[in-house]
This record gives C-alpha cells, sequence and structure tokens, in this order.
C-alpha cells in the first residue's frame, strides 16, 4: 500500500540564546505585516460607473448583481457566476470590473456576453471563506430567483471562477438531489480545483507561527484566518491545523472527507447540464522552472528567521524548511508530498506574499508558485485525497474523455489563477454563445 502523504515537524531549542524580550518581539511584530495573507484583492477600478440594473440583496448569506443585456426587455437569458476562495465579503463591483477588463481591442468578457443578449447575474457571499454548503445556499436561492423573474423559458448558464465553481457544482448536484428543477443547461469552471487546490505547507506553517507575534488586524483578524478557514479546510488538498502539526495532510482536517463525502451523496457532479471548465494552466505537462527542493527564500532577522523551499517531489522525509523565534527552533520534512509548486496550472504568488509579510527579499521567478493544478481544472478522474497522478501529466484527449467535464480548455501558459485569458474568454464565449 502507497504510504499516506504527511508533514513531519521537530521541534527543539536552540542552545546558548535567551529568550527575546519585550522589546525585541515588540521590534518584530512592528516588522510583520498584521493583515491576513493569502488573500487576493481585486480592484473594483475598471467598474467606475457601472452599476447594476439589479441587486438581490436578500438572498441567504450572500447577495447577487444583475447586469442585463437590455434593462428594457428585463431577465431573459441568465449567465449566474459566483465568487470564489478569499477572505471576507464579497467584492461584486471588483469581480465585475476584474472579468469585464477590455482585451485585444474588444470588450471585456461581461460586455460581450452582453452584446449577445446574454444577462450576467453575479453571485457573492457574506463571508467568501465560510463553509463551501452554505455559500451553495445562496447559489440556489440566487438560481430559484432567477428562473422566477425570467422572462421566457430560456435555460440558464451557471457556474463560477475558483471556488466558485465549487459551490455551485454543489449547489446544482444537490438541487437534482433534492428533485428540485434548475432548469440549468449549461455548467461553467473556471480554473476551479475540483480535486483540490495547493498552498505550500511550510508558508501555511509560518502563518500560523508568526501570528502569535504580530497584533491583530482591522477588525481582530490574524495572519492565519484564512488557511484555518472551513473554506480553506474543505477546498485544500494538503493543509495543517497549525504550526507543530505531524501527520498526514491530505487528511488532517475532517470537512474536507465531510465535504467529499457530502458531494459524492448528492452525485459529485450535476448530472443534467452540459458541464464545462477552464484552466490557467497548460495541458502539455510543463510547469514552472522553479528549482524543486530549493530554497525560495531565507530570512534571518535578530531574533527570528524563516526559511522556505519549493515543494520537493515525494520522498521520504524531504526538506521543506523552518523557523526559528528566541530558542525555540521547527524544521519540517515532508514524505509522498509531490512537487506541486512547479506543476502545471493556475498560479498563486504564495512565496511572495509571506515574504513580502516577513519583509524578505525574494527573486521575482520565486514568487509565484502553482495554486490550481491543471489536473485538479479539469476535473481528471482520481481521487481526490490520494492524489494518485502525476500532475505533470501531459493531458491527453483519452484522460479528459474519462474525466468528469464534458469539455475543458487550457490556458497557453501558466498563468495567475483566475487570470482573465483571452484564450479561456474566446474558448468560453464560443460554447456559451451559440
Amino acid at each position: 500500500m502507497a504510504q499516506e502523504a504527511r508533514i513531519d515537524v521537530e521541534l527543539t531549542l536552540k542552545g546558548g540564546e535567551t529568550q527575546p524580550g519585550e522589546a525585541e518581539l515588540a521590534e518584530l511584530a512592528a516588522s510583520l505585516s498584521p493583515e491576513v495573507w493569502f488573500t487576493t484583492p481585486r480592484t473594483a477600478e475598471v467598474a467606475a460607473g457601472r452599476d447594476p440594473d439589479q441587486r438581490w440583496e436578500d438572498l441567504p448569506y450572500g447577495e447577487a448583481a444583475v447586469y442585463l443585456a437590455n434593462p428594457k426587455f428585463g431577465l431573459q437569458r441568465p449567465f449566474l457566476f459566483a465568487d470564489g476562495f478569499n477572505y471576507g465579503p464579497s467584492d461584486l463591483p471588483g469581480l465585475f470590473g476584474y472579468f469585464n477588463t477590455p482585451y485585444d481591442g474588444r470588450p471585456g468578457f461581461f460586455d460581450q456576453l452582453r452584446q449577445r443578449g446574454i444577462d450576467v447575474v453575479l453571485i457573492g457571499f457574506d463571508e467568501r471563506h465560510a463553509r463551501i454548503q452554505r455559500n451553495a445556499e445562496t447559489v440556489t436561492a440566487a438560481v430559484e430567483r432567477a428562473i422566477a423573474e425570467r422572462l421566457g423559458d430560456a435555460p440558464l448558464t451557471v457556474g463560477g471562477v475558483s471556488m466558485g465553481g465549487i459551490i455551485t457544482r454543489y449547489a446544482l448536484a444537490k438541487m437534482e438531489y433534492d428533485g428540485i428543477d434548475h432548469q440549468t443547461a449549461t455548467y461553467l469552471s473556471y480554473d476551479s480545483p475540483h480535486n483540490g487546490a495547493w498552498i505550500p505547507l511550510i508558508l501555511q506553517q509560518m502563518a500560523y507561527f508568526f501570528e502569535d507575534y504580530t497584533p491583530p488586524g482591522p477588525g481582530g483578524v490574524k495572519q492565519a484566518d484564512l488557511i484555518r478557514s472551513e473554506a480553506a479546510q474543505q477546498l485544500l488538498w494538503a493543509w495543517v491545523e497549525n504550526s507543530k502539526y505531524s501527520g498526514p495532510v491530505a487528511t488532517a482536517s475532517p470537512l474536507r472527507k465531510e465535504f467529499l463525502d457530502d458531494l459524492a451523496r448528492v452525485g459529485n457532479f450535476p448530472r443534467r447540464p452540459r458541464l464545462l471548465g477552464v484552466s490557467n494552466g497548460r495541458r502539455d505537462g510543463v510547469g514552472l522552472p522553479l528549482p524543486v527542493g530549493e530554497v525560495a527564500f531565507d530570512w534571518q532577522a535578530l531574533i527570528a528567521s524563516a526559511t522556505a523551499r519549493f515543494q520537493p517531489e515525494r520522498g521520504d522525509r524531504q526538506r521543506i524548511g523552518g523557523m526559528h523565534l528566541g530558542l525555540a527552533l521547527r524544521r519540517s520534512t515532508t514524505t509522498e508530498v509531490p512537487a506541486l509548486d512547479s506543476a502545471p496550472g493556475g498560479t498563486l504568488d504564495s512565496f511572495g506574499k509571506v515574504a513580502d509579510a516577513l519583509k524578505a527579499k525574494i527573486a521575482d521567478d520565486h514568487r509565484s508558485g502553482t495554486f490550481v493544478p491543471a489536473v485538479s481544472a479539469a476535473a481528471l478522474n482520481f481521487d481526490p485525497v490520494q492524489w494518485n497522478v502525476v500532475p505533470t501529466v501531459s493531458i491527453t484527449d483519452t484522460d479528459l474523455a474519462n474525466g468528469h467535464l464534458d469539455e475543458v480548455g487550457f490556458d497557453t501558459d501558466n498563468t495567475e489563477h483566475s487570470h482573465v485569458s483571452p484564450v479561456l474568454i474566446d474558448w468560453i464565449l464560443d460554447r456559451i454563445t451559440r
């Protein structure tokens, strides 16, 4: 039987040193970022002056913003698109502006949909970091309202970006399981982690470790609040609960197992719609040119230090880095964890975000690693816990035919997670505006 992917943390005390005093700890705290780590804010600048035609503010745990193709004719051909993984409430103007940025001399994605008679309904959540099943209630209510207010009988298109694609996947599948007619002909996921997402384990540990020495940010938020959230526990393939945790990483949180069981109970995917998905990663197996197992950044301060390595390729007790403060020293290794930082897929500047929070130096080409591997966004048919797949596989048509989606579009390079790639937008438009 294959060995389970795991992490091991060695806790030791450094000799010949004294514990830092209050002044030294205060200096360290002042140098650390008090913000929630790994968040990805979107700017709403390009959405300035573009107000929705309707606001559905009474949805459970969220709201929706409706941008009609023709306000005189009302809601006729709804395209429902859900926000993704992040911390705090959704910023729907920012989401609209982000996906509606003009490109190649053409209008933005949503404007092109509206020009073709498709109404855009953006779904947002009060807490993007909340449990997937809770936010699925928002989606279900939005689907039911779209059906109730739609003029005519044109079927719906429903999907989302990042975890929004997982939330809508679950919501549609559960509606079918409950015998509710969602009247959806097409489902779309945009770089959604169908089999799990990846944030480097050493960076997760640093978020927990250093937040103990950093004052809370606005509203009392802490550095590791996104990592410890219910959504992160359900979404991430590998997760740790604190900086000292040793043990299996794919089954560390019961919330992920519970969600996978719940998803399987309702059918795994909705059966009625055509299932479409796109990946911000390449399909040919070419990943990021990162030095696997080598140091990404090495930060040394007077009383503290932190070293992060790019995830090694499986193996036994492979070093991934460590950290210390005063006498406390921690070194971490992983066993049978694949080198996901460099796998093909949608990227996140996770190493850069942590280095910036610590004010550590990091090379520009070391800032980003893979967040949603292409094999996950493409919903290939493999075990979402065991990950019995080679993340660098060149994805063939046979792989896709044996997968869960009917069609998958890939970017021509490994671009930032949820990047509005002209290649992907054109692929989507060709399939949902026929």
